[in-house]
């Protein structure tokens, strides 16, 4: 299984000194609004490349009023062997990974871990910009592909390339060919993995007996139909040159696609179900993520599900509960009280946060 055992949080947002010890069970985590729980999830989405479930600055996530940096170490259980992590971050400097005391790349945690997270700030994605259901999606297709943050990284980084360029109305194909090129090659990749992983989405969903309502997904693309390979993509993109430069950015591309979601059962665009509906769709994705991947590698993500038990009835609780339990899945969740667990299996942690004089403290009242 996938899953953080040990967790240590130094000078990280509101908390000076925390050291939780859990094994590979679920994780509830309770106390007031304020108190920390759920910079405890944000340490742990860490654990994956990028910049974490809130996307701060490494700059952002010390603590204050000391702003001396921060550290947060774990060990990582995977299916083979157990790897000891440290990320921090000194002075405002960006993230350093490590992993076995040796220095790597952040993209190399897409080899070793998967996490996935349901935040409130995701309630809205139904019906807000096509940014965040992008970044939605690529964050399950990293789950089931670790190249594709390697891509991702590659595509932006090389777009931003060319937009400056278009921007400053450079006309020369010289310039636009290389970077055209590299575009097409991890545009192709982005693409072909975001496809897969809608297919992975909606097997595991029509192979699943479930509570939570199933959603028909599909990728849709701003401009005409997404290029399939890179030989085509290369061409649209120097066919969109002279729109480009008017634009002064690129409008061809996977960085143009958007995720159209349906309530399957009432045949019901998600952004038009209500807040209740749509929050249900994604955990339901979330849920069809974790088995799909269980079924390819022999093991769920690590799931961070942030007052989520909040929104669903004591019923649908312990459906969701059922199911963490059933795909044998480390799940990092949080709630103001200790009664929204009560149907967590008894194989789990619970983990009080209290706040004192500005400084978090953590307290493991319960360990299955």
């Amino acid at each position: 299984m996938l899953a953080i055992t040990e967790l240590t949080l130094s000078h990280f947002r509101s908390h000076k000194l925390a050291r939780i010890s859990c094994g590979p069970l679920p994780v509830a985590i309770y106390g007031p609004n304020g108190a920390g729980k759920t910079n405890i999830l944000e340490a742990v989405s860490l654990f994956s490349p990028g910049r974490g479930m809130r996307r701060a600055s490494a700059e952002d996530m010390t603590r204050r009023p000391e702003a001396l940096g921060w550290k947060v170490t774990g060990l990582l259980q995977t299916q083979d062997q157990t790897h000891e992590i440290e990320m921090w971050s000194e002075n405002g400097s960006a993230r350093s990974t490590k992993a076995n005391s040796k220095p790597i790349p952040q993209n190399r945690l897409a080899e070793l871990s998967r996490v996935l997270w349901l935040i409130p700030a995701m309630d809205r994605l139904w019906i807000e910009g096509a940014e965040g259901r992008r970044r939605f999606l690529d964050r399950m297709a990293l789950s089931f592909f670790p190249n594709h943050a390697e891509a991702s990284l590659t595509y932006e980084k090389t777009m931003r390339e060319r937009n400056k360029l278009l921007k400053e109305n450079v006309r020369d194909p010289m310039w636009y060919d290389v970077l055209e090129t590299r575009l097409a090659e991890t545009g192709a990749v982005i693409h072909e993995n975001r496809v897969r992983t809608l297919t992975f989405l909606s097997n595991a969903q029509a192979q699943a007996k479930t509570p939570f309502p199933t959603a028909d997904l599909e990728l849709t693309h701003a401009e005409d139909a997404m290029p399939v390979d890179s030989v085509d993509l290369k061409d649209a993109f120097e066919a969109s040159r002279f729109r480009d430069l008017a634009a002064g950015r690129t409008l061809v591309g996977p960085h143009r696609a958007d995720l159209y979601g349906v309530f399957t059962a009432k045949g019901v665009p998600a952004k038009n179900c209500s807040t209740g509906e749509q929050k249900a769709l994604l955990i339901s994705l979330i849920l069809a993520n974790a088995r799909a991947l269980a079924g390819q590698i022999g093991a769920p993500p690590i799931l961070l599900l942030d007052e989520v038990a909040a929104h669903l009835d004591a019923t649908r609780r312990a459906a969701l509960y059922a199911e963490i339990s059933a795909l044998g899945a480390q799940a990092w969740m949080t709630g103001t009280g200790a009664e929204l667990f009560d149907s967590l299996s008894s194989q789990s942690v619970h983990l009080e946060v209290t706040e004192n004089d500005g400084i978090s403290e953590t307290n493991i009242v319960r360990q299955g």
